[in-house]
């Protein structure tokens, strides 16, 4: 795996999808489609956005421990890839 694209996530339901999507569309004009993940790291979301995310083709993670860098930190560590980058759903 070359890139991990990590998402942290807290009730994002109006973005998620659309910023997942946004991920795998440029994954595809690199031609990264076989070599690059999105990584969710939710922190307790209770409006559908582990559900569109899932949809969306993306890896959930859950991330008990509450907090945006707490969330950032569960997504790289189950992340694959040899680059990693943070994105924002908002």
């Amino acid at each position: 795996m070359q890139l991990s694209v990590i998402i942290p996530c807290l009730n994002e339901i109006d973005t998620i999808e659309r910023c997942i999507n946004k991920c795998f569309s440029s994954f595809q004009s690199l031609k990264l489609e076989n070599q690059a993940e999105v990584i969710v790291a939710d922190n307790g979301s209770t409006d559908g956005s582990i559900e569109a995310a899932k949809k969306a083709g993306a890896k959930v993670i859950n991330i008990k421990k509450k907090g945006y860098g707490n969330a950032i930190i569960g997504g790289v560590e189950h992340s694959s890839g040899k680059y990693i980058v943070m994105g924002d759903a908002d």
